[in-house]
């Protein structure tokens, strides 16, 4: 059966590749540097968007806020923009929230690599002592 794709669903997608590409080429805020726009999820009355975003290569809290609070001051103007490119009879209020999935996915996915290096390493070493133990019971 084939899944069923409500109106507010079609309209975050649109506005999801829309502001992408205003971000990039229309804020000229330096506080607002490369900005991936991960997902978009509109109420079901259409009157409100929540973007969440991630800033590209960016760590520092303090930062991010500053981009943050740039990103919702240009709402009303990214805003109107989305009007002119997408036909509705409203655009919905815009609301930027940072998105810390693909963070804590990167810091998760650098444990786990650290744990699995580290059982490489205690593998490797138990095998050298059981070599050594039994090259020694063989002299």
């Amino acid at each position: 059966m084939a899944k069923e794709f409500h109106r507010a669903d079609r309209v975050a997608d649109a506005m999801r590749r829309e502001l992408a590409r205003l971000i990039q080429h229309e804020v000229r805020d330096p506080r607002v540097g490369m900005v991936n726009v991960n997902d978009v999820e509109v109420s079901r009355d259409l009157a409100t968007a929540k973007v969440f975003v991630t800033l590209v290569g960016e760590d520092d809290r303090s930062k991010i806020d500053i981009s943050m609070e740039a990103l919702n001051k240009a709402a009303g103007f990214l805003r109107t923009q989305l009007a002119k490119e997408i036909q509705m009879r409203s655009i919905p209020r815009l609301h930027f929230r940072y998105d810390e999935t693909s963070v804590r996915g990167q810091h998760l996915s650098a444990l786990i690599e650290k744990a699995v290096k580290s059982d490489q390493q205690k593998a490797d070493e138990d095998a050298d002592d059981a070599e050594n133990q039994s090259g020694e019971q063989n002299d």
